[in-house]
């Protein structure tokens, strides 16, 4: 038995998944931001008690967090002290040296403290050059006093980022055989394991970053596993890397900076599977939760993959899931400005605590959630029956926004709505329009505990259909981490011109990185019939500022031949992202090796078996306001709809862990997979 656990700002999704008979098991259960652990051994309890198992059938916990992204964001990190080569010590300083010109001048920059103060930062006499070659030989006594000095101040962690470490990392590594010695209780970061490739600021702030986050990340580690044990689940604990792939709890310890988006990392991968199931190959990916929205890309099947992210204010040069994430969510707060008396949504957010007022945990702000109560899209009671809504406090609470406004409540309700999906249409055009994608062209799929609630009105506005409602979209980021692959990258800075590079030079290279990938799949207990091993190597014109990745056949890379079709590869690459080519030298500037291993695939169980008509699935109709009328509206029971089954809009879909909103002059239809497909009338297509 496999537990997937996604943790949100709102609610704990958990997908539990039976290999043997195929079933799956849902739960969701209000997240505990205080201390998110907390809200994990309660989910873990119950959907123990929903499956009628013992908690210690659980084989395996795949598990998405967002302690390390928080951290950064709420500027809750740990104190890191910072060795750089002497010289550099205003390396986090300097940054990128963007500061806003004359065309933005009405902007007040706000340039936020870097995650290592310079208090705490040491230059090291030493110097490398960019070829590893020793310019200056490292002073190990003027070094121990500096680190002396420093690690007796009180920091927590401790960061070494030296000058060209990527080409050769033995001073870094005499140091930190220094620090680990002399004080073994503080952890240690190198710039040359984390992140050995060239560009200083880019390496020293990811790196800083791994080590900001990392004693928080340690201890929420080490609280889950204590809580889960005394919950009698001995399970293994992998944690999802920002993606898409899994690694260890003591990989992760190590590593934090590698979840920063493990969160919505679940939902893209299950995005990827919906594509390759259904045979749309170019969706959206639509992940609603109570306090942002995260929206990405797939195309021909596959995520987009991206080299970095950012955090906050700060970049982290770590491979991440292409995802851009709103303020906009259920649990969005609504108001009104004073002097301009405009209705705004978000990004501040009621949380899980006190949560919508709808919820009856003391929130006294109207939020999305509470609109969509006023609406009719929210039934009164949620989570099969387990959570009772306050219909009449919400609607009180959405009243307050109408008052100034002079609206009503449903009208009110229906302006939080609209600006809360204009929101969320800015981010879809993000990742679409301004790529040059046409959102026309795309399917998309609606998922997270407001998803559903939205897709269809997303759709409407961009144009993309279909929508797409998988069988359990409301812990489908959870389905996604029990599908994950273990993942893992392997890299190293080698810039040279091609014309003057040895082939074989290359592939010793890949061998060495090779062998680097093998080690870690069998220190993560990958079966070798599990695992894969890719290669790519990242190549630029001459004098170019960025690189493009281009993949290499492990074939060529085993028989060790010419560079020559990997670079006409580039060629080709280069001219399909950009439109040109140049005839002009060719520059590699890394080498990386991407170790995989598979994981079982989740076959859940069938929706062959349901069978009915659409009235025997009928729950009830109550009212519902669409296009500023009221509609008697029919309230189906997704789990008694059968394959095929059609459902003219307006309608109501309710099921355990989320509800899905038909809207008028739109028609969904079943398919055997359970997933809920949903199309324009008249366009003549409801399949």
């Amino acid at each position: 038995m496999r537990l997937g656990i996604d943790v949100g700002g709102t609610f704990t999704d958990l997908l539990l998944h039976d290999e043997g008979s195929g079933q799956t098991f849902r739960a969701k259960t209000p997240s505990t931001p205080e201390d998110q652990s907390i809200g994990v051994a309660k989910g873990v309890k119950l959907i123990c008690e929903r499956a009628e198992i013992d908690p210690d059938d659980i084989e395996l916990i795949l598990h998405g967090t967002t302690v390390a992204t928080n951290a950064v964001l709420e500027a809750k990190g740990a104190r890191v002290g910072l060795l750089v080569t002497e010289g550099f010590e205003y390396t986090l300083h300097l940054a990128k040296s963007w500061t806003p010109g004359p065309l933005f001048g009405w902007i007040v920059m706000d340039k936020p403290e870097p995650l290592a103060s310079l208090a705490d930062t040491r230059g090291i006499p030493e110097r490398m050059s960019a070829r590893g070659e020793v310019l200056r030989a490292l002073d190990m006594d003027a070094a121990k006093a500096q680190i002396d000095e420093l690690c007796g101040s009180g920091i927590e962690a401790l960061t070494i980022c030296l000058m060209h470490s990527y080409a050769n990392a033995d001073h870094e590594r005499q140091l930190a055989a220094y620090v680990t010695e002399a004080y073994p209780d503080i952890p240690v970061s190198l710039s040359s394991d984390i992140l050995p490739e060239f560009r200083e600021y880019d390496r020293a702030i990811t790196t800083v970053m791994n080590d900001y986050v990392r004693p928080i990340m340690t201890n929420y580690l080490s609280r889950i596993e204590d809580r889960l044990d005394k919950e009698q689940v001995h399970a293994r604990l992998h944690i999802v890397r920002s993606d898409g792939g899994l690694m260890s709890a003591e990989a992760a310890s190590e590593r934090p900076v590698h979840t920063v988006l493990s969160g919505p990392a679940g939902g893209v991968t299950s995005t990827a599977m919906i594509a390759r199931r259904t045979g749309y190959d170019k969706l959206l990916a639509f992940d609603m939760g109570g306090t942002s929205t995260d929206v990405s890309v797939v195309i021909d099947g596959k995520p987009v993959i991206s080299r970095s992210t950012e955090v906050g204010s700060f970049p982290a040069k770590v491979p991440t899931l292409d995802v851009r994430s709103v303020g906009a969510g259920g649990g969005s707060i609504a108001a009104v400005a004073e002097l301009t008396k405009s209705l705004r949504v978000g990004p501040q957010s009621a949380g899980a605590m006190p949560g919508p007022v709808a919820y009856r945990r003391g929130g006294t702000k109207p939020t999305v959630s509470d609109a969509n109560v006023v609406l009719g899209y929210l039934p009164p009671v949620l989570l099969g029956g387990d959570m009772e809504l306050d219909v009449d406090g919400a609607t009180a609470a959405v009243g307050t926004i109408g008052e100034p406004l002079e609206l009503s409540p449903e009208d009110a309700a229906q302006g939080i709505i609209d600006i809360a999906n204009e929101v969320m249409l800015g981010a879809l055009r993000d990742i679409t329009v301004q790529k040059g994608l046409d959102p026309r062209e795309f399917g998309i799929v609606a998922f997270g505990g407001a998803g559903p609630l939205h897709g269809n009105a997303m759709a409407e506005l961009l144009g993309c259909y279909p929508v797409i409602i998988p069988a359990n979209p409301g812990v489908l980021s959870a389905l996604g981490f029990l599908e994950a692959e273990f993942k893992n990258e392997f890299v190293q800075t080698f810039i040279r011109q091609v014309a003057e590079i040895d082939a074989q030079d290359v592939w010793s290279r890949f061998a060495e990185l090779s062998g680097k990938a093998q080690t870690w799949l069998v220190e993560e207990d990958v079966a070798e019939s599990d695992r894969k091993i890719a290669y790519s190597i990242d190549f630029r014109y001459e004098q170019q500022g960025f690189e493009v990745t281009v993949e290499v056949d492990p074939a060529l890379v085993e028989a060790a031949g010419s560079l020559d079709p990997v670079v006409a590869d580039f060629h080709d690459v280069h001219e399909r992202l950009y439109g040109v080519r140049f005839d002009v030298p060719v520059e590699l500037v890394a080498l990386r090796v991407v170790a995989t291993g598979a994981t079982p695939p989740v076959n859940a169980e069938t929706y062959a078996g349901v069978q009915g008509t659409l009235e025997e699935a009928l729950i009830e109709t109550r009212k519902g306001y669409f296009r500023n009328s009221w509609y008697d509206t029919p309230h189906y029971d997704r789990d008694r709809i059968a394959p095929g089954t059609k459902i003219p809009g307006p309608a109501i879909i309710r099921q355990y862990d989320t509800t899905s909103v038909l809207l008028p002059d739109h028609t969904a239809e079943v398919n055997d997979d359970g997933d809920i497909l949903i199309w324009p009338t008249d366009n003549g297509r409801t399949n």
